[in-house]
């Protein structure tokens, strides 16, 4: 009959016809959302390490960004002001360093090598300082003759070291082409971020509700404290130390201070760079210049000390985090992208660190400028 109803058995048989059907239509859109994902990350892995550089930059400009707009500047020339400061205290900079940076690094760690091999004696002009002349002496005599000295410890390490300064420097002269490309990413985000940043928080709020959407202030918080804390420190020391340096008329002084930031960002290898400007005082004091070898000491005690001081106050915009974390992510960071990886592999650790506190339950550090 035309009107007879299907059976309760037909109506299931139909039901589970209809629900397979579905199923199946879901899970081939599923995939075909996942091939393109899979296309995307694809597309963009050859520019993946620019693109995560230039978010970084420009959220640390941000604060600075906010207060140019807030004076009336309109956004296309604070970006642009933003980009030419860049240009002049990143690129040009490392474009100027790079060319033979490895090749220069090889010749110095071979010069080393050499004078703590001839066993050089103290020069005349420190062993003769009134009270700690002769004690000084006696500490050099040990450092340099005595069995297991200064030369026998740095023997087994002194390739590797070589090598890992050598390979930083190749690193940076091959990240030159992703730094040009992080300019353009972070001026873009400068230009037109308040909309990125909407429909980020949109997402966020959509998948998580309004605690997600507010976390992405406390991210980009991570972000800069990593960005002033642990590098801005950095690059002072390394700066401080490449002008005094300079200032005494000690040769190489632009080189070692990239060997004095790399010593800096490694957190580990902090300690060294007393090896640095100690090196440089004690070959002012052989070239007969005991004022400058004196000033020599007493501004590397500055550079060595003043980390103490700085980093708190500029990673107090942000959240500390501890110091295993940080030197993980300085060197995982630079195995996984290169010599940008020093600085952006601190600062996803740090956004990892500080969501999972979020997470947790575990009080978070208030941020000092929203993102957006």
């Amino acid at each position: 009959m035309a009107n007879e109803r299907p059976s309760p058995k037909e109506r299931a048989g139909a039901a589970a016809s209809t629900g397979t059907t579905q199923l199946l239509e879901r899970a081939f859109l599923l995939l075909l959302f996942a091939g393109l994902l899979l296309g995307i990350l694809a597309v963009l892995r050859p520019f993946g390490t620019g693109i995560l550089f230039g978010a970084i930059l420009a959220i640390a400009a941000w604060p600075l960004r906010e207060s140019l707009l807030r004076r009336g500047l309109r956004r296309g020339l604070v970006a642009t002001l933003l980009l030419v400061l860049a240009l002049a205290v990143v690129v040009l900079p490392l474009m100027a360093l790079a060319p033979g940076l490895g090749e220069r690094l090889t010749q110095g760690a071979g010069r080393l090598r050499d004078y703590f091999a001839s066993a050089p004696q103290i020069p005349p002009r420190l062993a003769g300082l009134p009270v700690v002349g002769e004690r000084l002496a006696q500490i050099w005599d040990k450092a340099m003759h005595a069995e297991g000295g200064i030369r026998t410890m740095l023997e087994p390490y002194s390739a590797e070291l070589r090598q890992m300064f050598v390979g930083a420097a190749g690193a940076l002269g091959a990240s030159v082409l992703q730094i040009i490309l992080s300019l353009v990413v972070a001026t873009f985000f400068w230009v037109s971020g308040d909309t990125l940043v909407a429909a980020l928080r949109d997402i966020l709020s959509r998948l998580g509700g309004d605690t997600a959407g507010a976390e992405l202030d406390v991210a980009a918080s991570a972000v800069r404290s990593v960005a002033y804390g642990v590098v801005g420190t950095a690059v002072i020391q390394a700066v401080i130390m490449a002008i005094g340096l300079a200032v005494a008329g000690v040769p190489g002084a632009v080189l070692l201070g990239f060997v004095t930031l790399l010593l800096a960002l490694s957190q580990i290898g902090a300690p060294l760079i007393i090896v640095i400007w100690a090196g440089a005082a004690v070959w002012l004091f052989g070239q007969d210049q005991q004022g400058w070898g004196i000033f020599m000491i007493f501004w590397g005690l500055v550079v060595t000390v003043i980390d103490n001081f700085i980093k708190p106050l500029l990673i107090g915009v942000g959240v500390a985090m501890p110091l295993s974390l940080t030197i993980l992510g300085v060197f995982g960071g630079f195995v996984a992208f290169g010599f940008l990886g020093l600085f952006i592999g601190p600062t996803l650790i740090a956004i990892g660190f500080t969501l999972l506190n979020i997470w947790r339950g575990a009080p978070a550090a208030t941020p000092g400028a929203t993102v957006g």
